[in-house]
């Protein structure tokens, strides 16, 4: 039999083994009848990465191996994710080598985006086309590059990016996108990966996996068949009408771009293994080092004006000498908390903007008052302690939504790390008020800041709050991010060699929650979340 030929007859021949049986090194071991029980392939649809250590509840997913800075101290992105691009044709086992690469690598963060979720939507005439094996989902044409191209990039840049769901049933998309954000690592996987120039140039790796046209027509055979319910004339006729001639015309010309070609797909562990060293060599290569250099930058400088600092009257200096008196009971801790708390977010709502806003009073008389200017108000509290001020911002803005965002500081490198987030849909068109009870280098309110800008929120429609930071802290974040609003209830002047604010508050969130703090916490770590 030639390699990549066939005729109707043999297909007769492929339908006598799937239902016959063979012996050991007959074609129905790749292609099982439904009967068999064996789970059919599944189309492969884009996804975030979930097999890495996590922390999983009935409602959330948290990554105990946290992403590291994506930034600089300046807070802007000085590395792009590693986008590692795989063609072949169809059935070639792409998504098997790209699962087998994640595997190996063993780190978090990692994007599987296929092609699949980007084809065009068809009209109906190419529906019906569709429906009798006569559309061509194997032409260039068949694709959306520009929204594939216009998606990859921004992943690449670190974006939070929304990705579509297409159903092969109905050649559509579905009506809700899939939102993926925090990519160290993108497997971007397709089999016309390579037909676009603007596509290519994203791509800091290219494989091609090189497997037999008769093994990938059985694959494609038994997808087709036992997943989709088609009938094998009508498989074979698509893939003798379009597979077979575009794997000729468009796919297999590009393996002369890959830096790897990797034949026998996910079962070759030598190349694999390859791929595995030389992407972890590139990841090394872009480790930085963010807190650090905030400990050296920006320090004797006048504090900046995007500051602001409650009063100090003697009720609030008064507040301050109990919570930060070592001997107050965890009662009176909490109690006066909450108390600064409620005039902090108080402080911090009258900074958004607002316009004229004329009412008639019950005496018939207008008044005019002012009214908030804006969509929306989200609050994001950075897990554990600033949690704690969500009630406060609740209790003055009815029917605000939150969103939440876990930080950790990474003993070894002592790096914040980013482990989880939940943010509200929409966010890009709120004004949002960030909170966090401490804030000492500023490591942790960076991060922060650099996650809700990669979801689009203007950086002028940032506040940040909290009941206490240092002068370092407010420097880092101000000169990173010159346009966040910065509220607080008081500023200490140091930092220790721990990062402990110095007179300082001591652990918050041990303290609110009555939990003890480890030898080495600092202001600025974040625990696990209490639920």
């Amino acid at each position: 039999m030639a390699s990549g030929f066939l005729q109707t007859s043999l297909g007769d021949v492929l339908m006598s083994r799937i239902m016959n049986g063979g012996g050991e090194g007959s074609l129905d071991r790749l292609l099982p009848t439904v009967s068999t029980g064996l789970s059919p392939r599944k189309r492969t649809t884009s996804q975030c990465k979930s097999e890495p250590p996590l922390l999983r509840t009935s409602k959330r997913t948290i990554y105990t191996a946290g992403r590291p800075p994506w930034y600089n101290e300046h807070g802007t992105q000085s590395k792009e994710a590693f986008v590692i691009g795989l063609c072949g044709g169809s059935a070639s086992g792409k998504t098997t080598v790209a699962r087998k690469i994640i595997e190996a690598l063993d780190v978090p963060w990692v994007v599987l985006l296929s092609m699949d979720s980007f084809y065009k939507v068809l009209s109906a005439e190419e529906q019906t086309l569709a429906a009798s094996n006569d559309y061509n989902f194997d032409h260039p044409d068949a694709f959306d590059f520009d929204l594939l191209t216009h998606t990859l990039r921004k992943l690449k840049q670190g974006k939070s990016v929304k990705i579509p769901v297409y159903d092969f049933t109905t050649h559509g998309r579905q009506k809700e996108w899939k939102i993926v954000y925090g990519a160290s690592v993108i497997i971007f996987e397709g089999i016309m990966a390579f037909t676009d120039k603007k596509l290519l140039q994203l791509l800091d790796m290219k494989i091609f996996v090189d497997t037999d046209s008769d093994i990938r027509l059985v694959r494609r055979l038994r997808r087709d068949i036992t997943d989709r319910g088609r009938d094998i004339e009508g498989v074979i006729k698509q893939y003798n009408k379009f597979v077979k001639p575009a794997f000729e015309q468009y796919i297999e010309p590009t393996m002369r771009l890959a830096d790897i070609v990797v034949p026998r797909g996910g079962g070759n562990m030598v190349a694999i293994d390859l791929i595995v060293q030389h992407v972890h060599s590139q990841l090394e290569e872009r480790e930085l080092s963010v807190r650090a250099a905030l400990a050296s930058a920006h320090q004797a400088q006048p504090l900046p004006q995007t500051l602001s600092v409650l009063e100090s009257t003697p009720q609030v200096r008064g507040m301050h000498t109990i919570i930060r008196n070592k001997e107050t009971s965890r009662d009176e801790f909490i109690f006066y908390s909450k108390r600064l708390m409620r005039l902090l977010i108080e402080r911090a709502l009258s900074f958004l903007p607002s316009q004229v806003h004329i009412v008639q009073t019950p005496q018939g008389e207008d008044y005019e008052g002012r009214t908030f200017h804006g969509k929306s108000i989200t609050g994001v509290s950075i897990l554990r302690a600033g949690e704690t001020m969500e009630p406060a911002l609740r209790a003055v803005c009815k029917d605000v939504r939150i969103g939440k965002i876990l930080i950790q500081t990474n003993q070894d490198t002592g790096e914040p790390e980013l482990h989880y987030l939940r943010l509200p849909k929409d966010i890009s068109e709120d004004h949002v008020i960030l909170m966090d009870c401490t804030v000492s280098t500023g490591a942790a309110a960076m991060m922060a800041v650099r996650v809700l800008l990669d979801h689009d929120v203007p950086e002028d429609k940032i506040l940040l709050v909290s009941l206490l930071m240092a002068e370092m802290g407010v420097h880092s974040v101000a000169y990173a991010f010159p346009q966040v609003k910065i509220i607080t209830t008081a500023v200490d002047k140091k930092v220790n060699d721990l990062f402990h604010i110095i007179p300082g508050i001591g652990n918050f969130g041990d303290r609110y929650f009555g939990t003890d703090a480890p030898p080495d916490w600092s202001d600025e770590e974040m625990d696990e979340p209490s639920y």
